[in-house]
């Protein structure tokens, strides 16, 4: 026989595990939810309740339940036996709350499909649903994204009568701006009969998670008409400086700000993360740096928002040394961060660091998404590091086109067309389609190894087999196939024939192959075309001087380099990186600011004395223009990258790779004395300039003199 209620004290017999106390039937959802912490707890108080009969108080088996599918860790199947049990033994008096719960567990713990077809067992056995039961069921159908559940949800809502409750409509919005589209969710918003602040708060939310920025703007201005009425709050602000962030919008921001001060919600973390990434996306990075030291609590949302300004505004060396700041912080990084801390290993050229990072993620057992994955990708390419890129993209068990173009990119820019035309060939067999930035990189394969007959079938192809209208970069791509290939004439007539306003990048394209095969018409042609678009740089002027000299003629050369000095033209200063055991160090050309100055030119001149046993003789056309006559040879020879390489072969054990990043096109002077030095060191050398990477090993490079 079940012990009445009245002897549950002297229940359970003792045990190494303290049972949970009988609870308080004041208050019985607070208590259980307080004693069980754990799977065994349940069983015991379930044990408990059962034999003291407890079990068949609705608030306590409700309780219970709830305990067991939201709240105790890995007990959802526990939840649905009780449940089924208790459903099966009260067919005829079965619980609404009961079924709210399990559905509501069922989507939390990502079974959106089971929780829908709870709900139409529910309309089975015709329990009544309520008002909780609508929105559990339509957050379901939000993480489905099925539309045509949403929909037949909504008509029990109209046929039930409950269409007047306001959280059911918010809801319907927040449903159907996922499902269906914002044009659906704002119908329902705009039939509302009052709108309150969640209402607001929920289709701005849907615009904000279809990326639509300009209504969010449009609607947070109507909002701000009704302001006294509505308010806001910090949902609002978060959305809407999100918005801003993305629109570049800082005077709306600005206001935000200004609000959020005035009425006390600087304390908020969530809130002063978005005024962070706010004025970091609006080009405010210093803004943003203020805001973020002012924190008292950071977060590793509030960190990654502050590296991620810093990353986009290209103040890379400043993202890795807030980075670094983070770890001293015993800050966890996420996902984001190491996002955005890759993207600035890759333009400093930052190797080793980069390679901690990921390190760190196989550590972690991070799960290599397709944003991951990517990152990582375009990190090892852009420091060179190929085969590293392509290891990467085959343990991706997700791949998307941005990671296919990554890869077809960092394979064509490394010199490796013929491959990165193989991996277009496996995307199109994946059914992956291209977008416009892999049909560039694809075009940009072909010029690079000379595959004119490909390159032009490949550009045919856009408009008909894609359905890409090429576009300035796609005709650029094209320009440059047919002038490394030496088709000058064709270049020029192709770029003649264009459908578009050609621009100074595509002329300045063809005057590079003019300076490769010597051709001082079309060469002083595209000079002229240039000139005419914009103020031509002191790039373009060394081109074309450097076509005139390798053509023989000398004396154009000089005038060319003569009217530089006349206008003030000065060529920019070449800067070189190069990381060493996680630091990055920079180089200027005849720097002498670096704390090993005096070992770094003695290395240099004997690095230049070593090679030129091997034949170089500097190239003093390559020098400064304001040098005078007699210092032409060493200004030449204390380029930036002659310095960088010289620190590393000081500084790195005898046949390790050195890696190098350059901020302009690499001089035919350094090429040549790079392709030397990597034979005489026996050394393979990277260097990544502003145009490509270049991959010199004994003696040859692998842009095979063209870049």
């Amino acid at each position: 026989m079940v012990a009445p209620p009245a002897a549950a004290a002297a229940w359970p017999p003792p045990s190494k595990t303290q049972i949970p106390n009988l609870p308080s039937l004041e208050n019985p959802k607070q208590m259980i939810l307080q004693q069980c912490k754990t799977r065994n707890d349940l069983k015991q108080l379930h044990a408990h309740l059962i034999k003291t009969r407890l079990i068949h108080s609705t608030s306590l088996f409700l309780s219970l339940l709830e305990s067991a599918a939201l709240v105790v860790p890995d007990s959802l199947d526990y939840a649905l036996s009780i449940f089924r049990r208790h459903h099966h033994h009260h067919r005829r008096r079965p619980h609404t709350s009961a079924f709210n719960i399990m559905i509501r567990a069922l989507t939390y713990h990502l079974f959106p499909r089971d929780a829908i077809l709870l709900f139409n067992h529910m309309n089975r056995d015709l329990v009544l649903p309520d008002h909780f039961t609508f929105c559990a069921a339509f957050k379901a159908c939000s993480a489905l994204r099925a539309m045509i559940e949403a929909q037949q949800i909504h008509a029990h809502v109209l046929k039930r009568g409950f269409q007047s409750y306001g959280f059911i409509e918010n809801t319907l919005i927040h449903v159907y701006a996922i499902c269906a589209g914002v044009e659906v969710a704002r119908r329902v918003f705009d039939e509302m009969p009052q709108r309150d602040r969640v209402a607001w708060n929920a289709m701005l939310a849907g615009y904000s998670k279809n990326g639509h920025w300009d209504e969010v703007v449009g609607l947070f201005l109507m909002m701000k008409e009704k302001q006294n009425v509505v308010g806001f709050d910090d949902v609002t602000m978060i959305t809407v400086l999100t918005a801003c962030g993305r629109l570049v919008n800082l005077e709306l921001g600005e206001w935000v700000r200004d609000y959020v001060e005035a009425n006390g919600m600087m304390g908020n973390l969530t809130l002063m993360t978005s005024l962070i990434d706010m004025y970091a996306k609006c080009g405010h990075v210093d803004k943003a740096r203020t805001l973020f030291d002012q924190l008292k609590c950071r977060d590793v949302v509030a960190w990654s928002a502050m590296i991620s300004g810093y990353s986009q505004a290209k103040r890379c060396s400043e993202a890795l040394a807030l980075f670094s700041d983070m770890q001293e912080a015993n800050v966890e990084p996420n996902e984001v961060t190491m996002v955005s801390v890759l993207y600035s290993c890759g333009v400093l050229g930052a190797m080793e660091t980069g390679k901690w990072v990921h390190f760190y993620v196989n550590k972690k057992k991070m799960r290599l998404t397709v944003t991951l994955g990517t990152a990582l990708i375009d990190f090892y390419a852009k420091c060179g590091s190929i085969e590293s890129a392509i290891e990467v993209f085959e343990k991706m068990p997700e791949k998307n086109v941005f990671s296919w173009t990554a890869i077809i990119h960092g394979l064509a820019n490394n010199g490796e067309g013929k491959r990165a035309l193989e991996f277009f060939r496996l995307m199109k067999e994946a059914n992956v389609e291209p977008n416009d930035v892999t049909l560039i990189g694809a075009l940009s394969a072909c010029s690079h190894v000379g595959l004119v007959e490909e390159g032009r079938a490949l550009f045919k192809s856009m408009t008909k087999d894609f359905g890409i209208e090429p576009g300035i970069e796609h005709y650029g791509c094209m320009v440059d196939v047919l002038g490394r290939a030496g088709l000058l004439g064709e270049a020029y007539e192709f770029i003649k024939s264009m459908p578009i306003e050609p621009n100074a990048i595509v002329w300045r394209t063809l005057l590079a192959s003019c300076r490769a095969h010597k051709n001082v018409p079309i060469a002083e042609e595209s000079f002229r075309k240039i000139t005419q678009l914009e103020p031509a740089h002191s790039g373009d002027y060394i081109l074309l001087s450097n076509t005139y000299a390798l053509a023989g003629q000398s004396e154009d050369a000089k005038r060319v380099r003569s009217q530089m000095r006349e206008l003030g033209i000065k060529k920019s200063p070449g800067c070189s990186l190069i990381e060493l055991e996680g630091v990055v160090h920079e180089f200027f050309s005849e720097d002498d600011e670096h704390s090993y100055s005096k070992e770094i030119y003695k290395a240099n001149e004997e690095m230049i004395e070593r090679i030129k046993l091997y034949g170089y003789e500097p190239n003093v056309a390559e020098a400064r223009i304001d040098a005078e006559e007699e210092d032409k040879v060493v200004s030449v020879s204390h380029h930036s990258e002659k310095l960088a390489i010289a620190f590393g072969l000081i500084k790195t054990q005898p046949g390790a790779t050195i890696r190098i990043s350059k901020n302009l096109r690499v001089c035919g002077d350094c090429h040549n004395a790079t392709k030397l030095i990597s034979k005489v060191y026996n050394r393979k050398i990277v260097v990544r300039d502003r145009n490509r990477f270049h991959h010199f090993q004994d003696g040859s490079c692998s842009c095979n003199d063209f870049w």
